[in-house]
């Protein structure tokens, strides 16, 4: 049986892992969701290793919520370094969900944003595992997890192999 990894933080102010967890659920079977929570997004590259390694993950899904700050959009890219470093360690994909607190001007909307995002990459997630064709058949298409999609560039669309 397939294992999906889902890592969140205490930091963000959504609960990104539930929103994961229950859309997985929502889009299949046929694997077992193992979660863990960490303080912060620099958490996050060896909690998804460790899911990689010790807990035999298929995939990640490393969900996280910076501040506004300065110092933290700096603490987010390092995080990101992390995770890619990560990924390429362990040959497995780490899907990076971040949703910076400055992405919209409400908090509603701001949720709107992280719920939407986070749903739709853990749909990705289950894709890549399950279905990767089906991804291919998005490929061009424009696709914005959180926000509306902005579609293909005119006459570029369809499939190509």
């Amino acid at each position: 049986m397939k294992r999906i990894g889902v890592v969140d933080t205490t930091f963000s102010r959504v609960n990104m892992g539930f929103e994961a967890i229950s859309e997985l659920r929502s889009v299949g079977t046929g694997f077992r969701i193992i979660r863990r929570t960490v303080p912060g997004v620099k958490d996050l590259p060896v909690a998804s290793k460790k899911l990689i390694e010790e807990e035999n993950c298929d995939i990640v899904l490393a969900l996280g919520m910076p501040g506004k700050e300065d110092i933290d959009k700096i603490c987010a890219h390092e995080a990101s370094q992390g995770l890619i470093q990560a990924q390429l360690m362990t040959n497995t994909h780490i899907i990076e969900v971040f949703v910076h607190m400055d992405e919209a001007p409400t908090e509603k909307e701001l949720t709107m944003v992280a719920v939407n995002r986070t749903r739709e990459h853990a749909r990705n997630a289950y894709l890549l595992l399950f279905r990767p064709d089906d991804l291919v058949k998005q490929a061009g298409t424009g696709q914005r997890q959180g926000f509306e999609d902005t579609g293909p560039v005119e006459g570029k669309s369809g499939i190509r192999h």
